[in-house]
Formats: structure tokens, C-alpha cells, sequence
């Protein structure tokens, strides 16, 4: 008994050599992996840069139309007829506008219907008419977040 008490009350201070043995494993360890690193040029990866065509890229111009609970509808927060008639004259009209200098430029009306989730489905089919008449095709819905 009394040896143990005597093993544990001495002090060996800092032991220098299993901090030698840990530090040569480490570096041996970086030594390999140095090796095994691959130069940038031997990658054959391609970074993205500019990309230069013949013909001009096309961007095309989305029109939101929204349909609100109460039954307005405005196009591009710009409010159309009254939202007691089932006919839409003047949104009809606009879109027949937009769908003639749309054409004119050769490039497609890309239309979004926002519709709130409280508002009838009649007055979407009226939207939907009104894109009809005017002769827009490319049609994408949506609804508006609720908060």
C-alpha cells in the first residue's frame, strides 16, 4: 500500500516523448497527403465567364394580373374596370394592345394571374377570357400568401 501512495505523489513532470511520437505521426501524415494533391491545371473543370452568341439573347417582359377577394382585377397593380361586371373592356383592350406590340417585337406575353385565396373563381374565368379575346397564350397562376 504504501508503494502505490508513493507512485502517485511524485511528479514526473512534462514527458516529452509521446509529444515527439504524436508530432512525427502528424507530419508524416501531411508528408503523405502533400503527395496526393492535385495541381489546378490538371482538373478539367471550366470556370463560367461570358458566353458570346451570333444572334441577340431574348428577355422577356412578365405582366402580372391580380384578382382581389373583392373582385377587382388590376394589371400590373393598375386597377381595371368595376368588380360588378362580368366583362373586363378595358383589360381586354389593354391586352389586345400589349398582345399587337408584343407581336410587333417578335416576342411572347408571358401573363401571371395572382389570385387571392378568398376570391370567386368566376372572376378568374373572366380573366380568362379577357386573355382569350386578346389572344395570349403563354398564362401561369399563382396565389398570394396569406399573412
Amino acid at each position: 500500500m504504501r508503494r502505490i501512495d508513493t507512485i502517485n505523489s511524485e511528479n514526473h513532470g512534462f514527458q516529452i516523448a509521446p509529444m515527439l511520437d504524436v508530432i512525427f505521426v502528424i507530419m508524416l501524415f501531411f508528408m503523405v497527403m502533400a503527395g496526393a494533391v492535385r495541381v489546378e491545371n490538371e482538373l478539367n473543370s471550366k470556370l463560367p465567364g461570358t458566353a458570346e452568341t451570333s444572334e441577340p439573347t431574348e428577355f422577356f417582359d412578365e405582366q402580372v394580373i391580380t384578382i382581389g377577394a373583392a373582385g377587382e382585377v388590376a394589371l400590373n397593380d393598375e386597377p381595371f374596370d368595376s368588380p360588378a361586371r362580368s366583362e373586363l373592356p378595358n383589360l381586354t383592350a389593354t391586352l389586345l394592345r400589349l398582345k399587337q406590340s408584343s407581336d410587333a417585337a417578335k416576342s411572347p406575353v408571358l401573363i401571371t394571374i395572382m389570385s387571392d385565396p378568398d376570391a370567386q373563381y368566376q372572376r378568374t374565368i373572366h380573366v380568362l377570357d379577357a386573355l382569350a379575346v386578346a389572344g395570349i397564350d403563354h398564362v401561369t397562376f399563382t396565389v398570394t400568401e396569406e399573412d
